[in-house]
């Protein structure tokens, strides 16, 4: 692996134009002993960093200090005349994913330790059932359509228009999405919302006009985008949890509330909401998260980077610091498999790293080895266990 990192530095390093004669040796070197490396150009890096948003820098600085700790020297500092190099660094880290697997793929005889039983896990896809208000059910997902009165879906979303003044009925109808599966939601009054994996919806067909607008997250991960209250008669829209609710204006927030989880999750991304729970109120600013413990209902506000957060609905995992049991959850939802760890010591050990949703299981596996943070894995049966 401390190859891959070196040459992801000395790649970026050329584009900057500042590779020293050392370096542009070393680096002409790594060319003429892994061919693939000749094929490195990093000149879409831009779009790259610009589609996995904002990179934590200082993080992957961090990231930089733990590869070099085992080092007779340290790594050279990021002085100020040397500003490039923490963008470097951030840029060489998104670099490695592609790197890694050229890497390993091209050297015969040192492919990472993994079991022969492979089983392909493939990436998640748009799916969802739709549960109408006679309880019957609708699949939505790849080449599926559906069209009723004031609500059609292309298979991959699901939309949702007003019926008009004077409805005073409400329905409800569900959208259930199942592990593998991200859906997004239209709903009458315009907020739109973002499904993630293993997640379900309660919500009205349409709202009731001058009402306040309530829906409720009754499991799951959801980024919603809440239409002004401005635009229909200073109603506010509701999110009701298990034991929480988030009222808003209008304003952009996630709420992650997953059943094996002890905690509720609400981030504000932009604008202002009120959280309540056990008879207790709290305001969030942009870039805070409340946590809500179940087991206690204590409430605890932090400041957050947002995009670590949602980056989820960007089709990105940003892994900032997170355990890899935590990194296990989420993939386990969006992959539709179960994860397993042969040695519970490594559930506590932490990664750093933005990696594509779009990219396979295996793929991902194989880059979290790459740093040596496992030893090897097993693929068996939709089921994977780390050694």
């Amino acid at each position: 692996m401390n190859d891959v990192f070196h040459i992801a530095l000395l790649v970026i390093k050329r584009k900057f134009g500042v590779l020293t004669v050392k370096e542009r040796s070393c680096l002409e070197q790594f060319e003429g002993k892994y061919p693939f490396v000749k094929t490195l150009r990093p000149e879409k890096l831009e779009e790259r960093m610009a589609q996995y948003g904002e990179i934590d820098r200082e993080a992957a600085w961090d990231t930089v200090l733990e590869k070099f700790e085992n080092r007779k020297s340290p790594p050279p500092a990021p002085s100020a005349g040397r500003r490039w190099f923490k963008y470097a660094v951030a840029a060489s880290l998104i670099l490695l994913i592609p790197l890694s697997y050229m890497f390993y793929r091209d050297r015969p005889g040192e492919e990472p330790a993994v079991s022969q039983a492979m089983t392909a896990i493939e990436k998640g896809t748009d799916k969802a059932v739709l549960t109408l208000e006679d309880g019957s059910e609708v699949v939505l997902g790849a080449e599926t359509t559906y069209k009723a009165k004031n609500t059609h879906s292309d298979g991959k979303q699901i939309i949702y228009n007003p019926e008009g003044p004077g409805t005073s009925e409400i329905r409800y109808n569900y959208l259930t999405v199942p592990r593998g599966g991200q859906f997004f939601i239209q709903l009458s009054d315009s907020t739109k919302v973002w499904l993630n994996s293993e997640s379900r919806l309660k919500y009205p067909v349409t709202f009731i006009d001058g009402k306040p607008r309530t829906v409720e997250l009754l499991y799951g991960e959801a980024y919603f985008e809440v239409s002004p209250a401005t635009r229909h008669k200073g109603a506010r829209f509701k999110v009701h949890t298990q034991v929480q609710e988030v009222e808003v204006l209008g304003t952009e927030f996630n709420i992650k509330a997953y059943r094996d989880e002890s905690r509720i999750y609400t981030t504000l991304v932009e604008g202002k909401v009120t959280v309540n729970a056990e008879g207790t109120s709290r305001v969030l600013a942009p870039s805070q998260r409340l946590d809500l413990d179940l087991e206690n209902s204590r409430m605890n506000i932090v400041d957050v980077d947002a995009y670590n957060e949602i980056s989820w609905k960007k089709g990105v995992f940003s892994f900032k610091g997170m355990s890899l049991q935590e990194i296990a959850k989420v993939l386990s939802r969006w992959y539709d498999t179960e994860i397993e760890f042969s040695d519970p010591g490594l559930e506590k050990v932490r990664f750093n790293g933005v990696l594509s949703k779009d990219q396979d299981l295996e793929e991902i596996l194989k880059i979290i080895q790459n740093t040596n943070f496992i030893h090897a894995y097993e693929i068996k049966n939709r089921k994977v266990i780390i050694r």
